[in-house]
Formats: C-alpha cells, sequence, structure tokens
C-alpha cells in the first residue's frame, strides 16, 4: 500500500514495525550536525528534508520550530508529541589576552563534562575548531595543582586551532564576543545495542520520533485523529514547545531523556514513562493510557518521577497552554554528559508513538475548548480494602526493557 493512504484497523491488530535500520540511521544523521539552542538551522533544514521524502507535510515558525501533520480519520481532538532539536552547548563571554576564550554554557550542563572536549566555533566567517581545556592543562608545568583546582565555567577556557597568543590575534582570526561553540558529540554505535554519545539528549528522541512518522507512512495506518509531530528550537534553555502549538491540540507528549541514576527508575531498555516533572504531575488520564497501551502491545516499560528535569511539556503549561500532556523518554546513563542509551529503547519509544497515534479517542469531550460538566472525565476515588492482583509479565509491565 502507498505511504499515507489510510486503512481502518481493529483494537488489537499488531502495530507497524518499527525500522531499527532506519531509526539509528537518522541517529547519525543527527548527531552530525551541530545544534546546539540558537545554532540550530542546519538541523531545522536536515528534518524538513526528511518530511518531504516521507510525504509529510509541514510548516516552519520565524525561528524554525517544526509542526508536521498527518491527517487522522477525524480532526479533533488532535494530538501532538514533540522532540527537541537544540542541544547543549556554549557561547564565547570574552576574548582573553592569552590567546583563548572564555565561556558560558548554553543550557544547564557542568563544566567537568567540557574538560577535554573537542569543538567548533562559529565566527561570521565560519567554523574554527578548538578544545575546551582546564586553566592549569599541563600535569609537566603544574604537577598536583592540576587535580586539586575547582569545577566550574570560570576554570575552563576555549583554545582555538590557530596561531593565537593575545586578543587582538583572536580578533583578526575573527572571533568575537557571542559566538556559538558546539560540542562534538563522539558517537559510538556498539554491536551489543548500545549507543554513546554527547547530544543524545534529544537527537535519539527526534531519532524515534522520525522512526515512528516512517512506520506510519510505510504501512498506511491512518492515526484515529490529526497527529501533529513538533520538533522544538529551545528546550535546553526552558523554552521549548511554547510556542508551536495550535489551538486544536488537545494533548502534548514531550519525547526526551529519562536519567537512569540511584533513586531513579528509568532503564536504558524498555521505554520510560514520565509521571511528573519539577513542574509536578503530568496528566493522570494520558499516564494511564500509555501504561495500558505499554500492556497491550508488549512493549516494555518502567514508570519515573524526574525531581530537577522539565520538558517541551511544561514550557507549554508554563506558557499557557491549555492541553494534556505527557512524557515518554529513553533511559540515558550519565545525562547531560558522556550519555549512554540501548537501541531497545529507543525501538519502544517509537513503539509506544505509534501505538498512541493510532489507539481511539477516550475523552471525545476534549475536542471542545470550554464546555458543561458533560463528558468530562473521572478519577477512581472510592477506597479498595481488597486490591485485585495483577499478575506481572514478562513483556507490557513494570519490568526491565530486555
Amino acid at each position: 500500500m502507498a505511504p499515507g493512504r489510510g486503512t481502518d484497523r481493529g483494537v488489537n491488530a499488531p502495530l507497524p514495525a518499527i525500522d531499527r535500520d532506519y531509526l539509528l540511521a537518522q541517529l547519525r544523521a543527527l548527531l552530525g550536525i551541530p545544534s546546539p539552542s540558537g545554532y540550530t538551522d542546519s538541523i531545522v533544514h536536515h528534518c524538513c528534508r526528511e518530511l518531504e521524502r516521507l510525504g509529510v507535510p509541514y510548516e516552519i515558525t520565524r525561528r524554525g520550530a517544526i509542526r508536521a501533520r498527518i491527517a487522522g480519520r477525524a480532526g479533533q481532538p488532535a494530538r501532538a508529541f514533540a522532540a527537541h532539536v537544540d542541544t547543549l552547548g556554549a557561547q564565547v563571554k570574552l576574548l582573553k589576552d592569552n590567546g583563548r576564550m572564555e565561556l558560558v554554557p548554553i543550557g544547564h550542563w557542568s563544566a567537568r563534562f567540557a574538560e577535554g572536549a573537542r569543538c567548533t566555533v562559529f565566527t561570521e566567517q565560519g567554523g574554527i575548531r578548538g578544545s575546551i581545556l582546564p586553566l592549569l592543562a599541563s600535569g609537566h608545568t603544574f604537577g598536583d595543582a592540576v587535580d586539586a583546582q575547582p569545577v566550574g565555567w570560570a576554570q575552563v577556557e576555549l583554545r582555538p586551532d590557530v596561531d593565537a597568543q593575545s586578543r587582538a590575534d583572536l580578533e583578526r582570526f575573527g572571533f568575537a564576543i557571542g559566538d556559538i561553540v558546539a560540542i562534538d558529540p563522539c558517537p559510538e554505535f556498539l554491536d551489543n545495542g548500545f549507543i554513546v554519545s554527547r547530544h543524545l539528549d534529544d537527537k535519539a528522541g527526534v531519532a524515534s520520533m522520525f522512526a515512528a512518522i516512517a512506520a506510519l507512512r510505510a504501512s498506511g495506518a491512518k492515526p484515529a485523529v490529526d497527529t501533529h509531530f513538533l520538533a522544538t528550537l529551545t528546550e535546553e534553555v526552558g523554552v521549548g514547545a511554547s510556542s508551536v502549538l495550535g489551538h486544536d491540540i488537545a494533548s502534548l507528549i514531550s519525547i526526551d531523556n529519562g536519567t537512569t541514576a540511584p533513586g531513579q527508575a528509568s532503564r536504558e531498555t524498555g521505554v520510560t514513562i514520565g509521571m511528573a516533572d519539577m513542574t509536578g504531575p503530568f496528566d493522570w488520564h494520558v499516564c494511564q493510557k500509555l501504561v495500558k497501551l505499554c500492556r497491550e502491545h508488549g512493549i516494555p516499560f518502567q514508570r519515573d518521577v524526574f525531581r530537577y528535569y522539565r520538558s517541551d511539556s511544561a514550557a507549554a503549561l508554563v506558557a499557557g497552554a491549555d492541553v494534556r500532556t505527557g512524557l515518554i523518554t529513553f533511559g540515558v546513563d550519565a545525562s547531560h554528559g558522556y550519555e549512554r542509551v540501548h537501541v531497545d529503547a529507543l525501538l519502544a519509544l517509537a513503539s509506544l508513538v505509534v501505538a498512541y497515534t493510532l489507539s481511539p479517542v477516550e475523552i471525545p469531550r476534549d475536542a471542545e475548548d470550554l464546555g458543561g460538566r458533560r463528558g468530562f472525565t473521572d478519577q477512581p476515588s472510592e477506597v479498595t480494602e481488597t486490591p485485585k492482583r495483577r499478575p506481572r509479565k514478562r513483556r507490557g509491565g513494570d519490568a526491565p526493557g530486555r
């Protein structure tokens, strides 16, 4: 069947398959495009070209946020997924008298992970390569003082790969205060399925979203309602999906990383459903539906709550959007550093995107901005003295994703 032609699907019909090779190829391509917040034009062009190849119509905002749409069997209440194409980075704060540059971070990340990074400084003339080093970088000169120096952005400097010994030299090469610095991702795709790289947050999420779109187009399956796929530009600096939503969108699910660390339930395999972040709980009904879909389709999953974390969904709510929100994530180890994930998590995440897109609408009243009490949702309120025990399944339950 030709891509994009709608078909009716039974409730228990198998999900369209996710193309693993396509997902990984997209991730490689995305990681190869520098895109710190504020310098995202190139990756916007890449995403738009891929949407054109897949035959998915889209619009872009003035700054480049993308809103693609796959038409559903009904228009309302429309759904949306959001993943951000921007990454962490840095910006030149000062041209120093020693021919190096002081930096400030773009996004929230530790200078501990900047030390030793290779990078590109984007000047008016083009990109110039360099390294980020601690102020005391030579063990042969400073001895034990190298290990004793503090960690912080004031303790590192950018050494450009040009013959610059002074501020005047830097200016002659075209460096200027405010230049954007992109950090090399240094990706490794291992045979055992692990992927190690900077900027998996959120390029792995974008790749998973594209893999879900490709699966929907190849299968010809039609969404229950119009479904929008958003690529946002400024999530790492807290703005995210604050201005790209349309008034017709009733639910927004962010696709992002989940942190695997002591005290967290996220894993590097299976999809992690975020139940809350630092702005509060996600929509109860959306969260329950995501869990239900994982169980119905045998998608390995776990749930988590994030304390020092906000996403595109949070930015939309803070901006005043009246939408039901959710968060689905791929578990990443060492978030905002040298991150690691397993491809199983990305496949599970993409499958859940497809499952949600094809699932029937359970709250028809969401098609209305305002209305009466008729059709409004309900949550369990009665106390159950003897709760039913649900047998744990090997797949499709709150269990490891491998």
